[in-house]
């Protein structure tokens, strides 16, 4: 179980972070009621983790379920051309988990397509196009071990079963997982504020109450699109980040994933195509955690046969905030 180290944040705050990874839309009352506590008490907490920790609550399309093509990017960028491109990069819309490593002159990203062929545009024509990228390596993600929906402050393990259980929303009915032109609007609203009220996306779509309400149940309960919380990791007392490329034996891929996927350390984990078999953003207190993490449990697991670590300089991007932090 992760431990908080933070001299900003405590043990409620870390409770009301897990109750809206559980359900960002989450009423203040409901949350209170949940957590023992007050309403103002509830709200005063969320005012200050956005200004103080960056808590956004944002939609996010999910690639997996749409059957999108993801890829994760490696730039290789002549060294006073990588935080211009990162910076660049961070302005689209079909990035995310941008960093900068390797002293400066490596750019990680994984991209977010919002319509089939997406990656056509970046892969294929503005990166190669781009002067100071040196080498562009990118591995397609296959299948996802942890991450998407199931967030990384779940892990600090503040809510009881029974919280957990008490803040899930409703099953929905389950339908296809599928975008419609006409979503376009809806989603902006939510890409912008997670949160945002049912008169808000009413006025934003020029849809009725009862329209947005059915088609965002439909959107969540089919998995096309879900809530996600986006925060900096510091604050719990967490700054360092890492990608691990991992190689397996083909036949241990999946086993690997799905036993980095139950490590503390692991926000994101997935299998790719390519040179390396599993790739795995890791969140660590310092240089000194992320060796201890891979030379335990990292080096333990069976099937295992090379890691290569790539601890970010700086991270430019999550998913949808761009800046340095």
């Amino acid at each position: 179980m992760l431990e908080l180290e933070s001299d900003t944040l405590d043990p409620l705050d870390v409770q009301l972070l897990c109750a809206l990874e559980v359900d960002g839309r989450a009423s203040f009352s409901r949350i209170a009621a949940v957590l023992g506590v007050s309403d103002q008490t509830i709200a005063r907490r969320y005012r200050r983790l956005c200004a103080e920790a960056g808590l956004r609550v944002v939609a996010v399309r999910d690639a997996e379920r749409l059957g999108h093509d993801q890829w994760m990017l490696r730039l290789r960028c002549a060294p006073d051309g990588a935080t211009v491109i990162a910076d660049a990069l961070a302005r689209r819309p079909d990035t995310a988990w941008i960093g900068l490593a390797s002293g400066g002159t490596e750019i990680a990203c994984m991209t977010r397509p919002r319509h089939p062929g997406d990656h056509d545009d970046l892969l294929l024509g503005k990166l190669p196009r781009t002067p100071s990228v040196v080498e562009i390596r990118a591995q397609q993600l296959l299948h996802r071990f942890y991450g998407g929906p199931a967030g990384w402050v779940r892990k600090f393990r503040a809510l009881s079963e029974e919280q957990t259980a008490a803040l899930r929303p409703p099953p929905e009915a389950h339908g296809p997982a599928r975008l419609e032109p006409e979503d376009a609007p809806l989603l902006a609203a939510l890409e912008r504020d997670g949160r945002a009220t049912y008169p808000e996306l009413q006025r934003a779509t020029g849809r009725s109450e009862s329209s947005v309400k059915r088609r965002l149940a439909a959107l969540l309960g089919s998995g096309a699109v879900y809530i996600d919380v986006e925060y900096r990791a510091e604050v719990l007392g967490y700054p360092k980040a890492a990608l691990l490329w991992i190689t397996t034996a083909p036949s241990a891929m999946h086993s690997v994933g799905a036993a980095l996927a139950g490590h503390d350390e692991v926000a994101f984990a997935a299998a790719t195509a390519g040179p390396s078999h599993v790739v795995v953003t890791a969140v660590l207190r310092d240089t000194a955690h992320l060796y201890a993490y891979l030379s335990g449990p990292v080096g333990r697991l069976e099937g295992v046969r090379h890691v290569e670590a790539m601890p970010f300089l700086r991270r430019v991007k999550q998913l949808t905030y761009a800046g340095s932090y």
